[in-house]
């Protein structure tokens, strides 16, 4: 896949980009360059609520993308992608330390009880996409995503309904995770992109093909790297509705990820 960037070649990269100085900042210095959403209020009890709902009653610029699970060794190749391309980029991390050590001011780690709203509510602020990197579970936890234009989710469920035996008992619980998952983005009424790996392995990126062909998922294999080049090219291509399909490292070379993905919707919308 020649496109792919390997996580070792991303750390050569100097990075020019200055991230937003303040989060909560509600104009634009190039309004041409950002989407625009109007955020009505709710009634909450807390103080911490009344001033959330008070900022989101002003026109909020949605320019971010949310990275769930960010601390994870795939979570962590998005990002890396998504600072190639300069995107602002929130993370939902467990240790923010570890976050800003490892990726400094290029990213906003995020860490708390996504059970929460208020918590919710903070990590939703600016965003305009979601990149799901695995089955964690957090779509099925989060309720109301209200705002969110696109919703990209990197599932193992084919992989999982494919393995057998043993296999198939230890993988139960990620598969039901990868079930409800799925179940609740295609519910959500937002427009996603499920991209059904492969079992995901630790092989470089960039070094082999791809093959979208069905049933291809529950047999074939995934390299962790090309799946996080996958989930950010999938960004640009936005569904009328939502697409699903799978990939696994195979013998079509791809150059232009943005149009073999664009093509792919294309095909899947006219047979519907």
């Amino acid at each position: 896949m020649a496109s792919s960037l390997s996580s070792s070649t991303l750390s050569k990269f100097s990075f020019n980009y200055t991230p937003r100085e303040s989060q909560l900042s509600i104009h634009s210095k190039n309004p041409s360059h950002h989407i625009r959403f109007r955020c009505s209020s709710k009634k909450k009890t807390s103080f911490t609520d009344q001033i959330l709902d008070y900022i989101e009653e002003e026109e909020e610029v949605r320019d971010a993308v949310l990275v769930t699970n960010g601390d994870s060794e795939i979570g962590q190749m998005v990002i890396l992608s998504l600072i190639v391309k300069r995107t602002r980029i929130k993370a939902l991390v467990k240790d923010k330390r570890a976050a800003v050590e490892a990726f400094g001011n290029y990213v906003e780690p995020i860490a708390g009880d996504i059970s929460n709203k208020s918590f919710v509510t903070k990590a939703l602020r600016g965003v305009r996409s979601i990149i799901c990197p695995s089955n964690e579970g957090f779509l099925s936890d989060i309720g109301n995503m209200k705002g969110i234009c696109h919703i990209v989710l990197l599932s193992q469920l084919a992989a999982y309904r494919g393995s057998r035996g043993l296999q198939a008992l230890v993988n139960s619980k990620a598969r039901n995770l990868a079930e409800r998952d799925e179940a609740v983005v295609i519910a959500s009424g937002i427009p996603y992109t499920i991209i059904q790996a492969g079992l995901l392995k630790d092989t470089p990126g960039g070094k082999q093909g791809c093959s979208f062909e069905e049933g291809a998922a529950a047999e074939g294999s995934l390299s962790k790297e090309d799946a996080a080049f996958i989930c950010v090219a999938a960004l640009d291509v936005v569904p009328q509705n939502g697409f699903i399909f799978e990939v696994v490292n195979g013998d079509e070379t791809v150059s232009d990820w943005k149009e073999r993905i664009a093509t792919l919707v294309k095909v899947a919308e006219q047979s519907q």
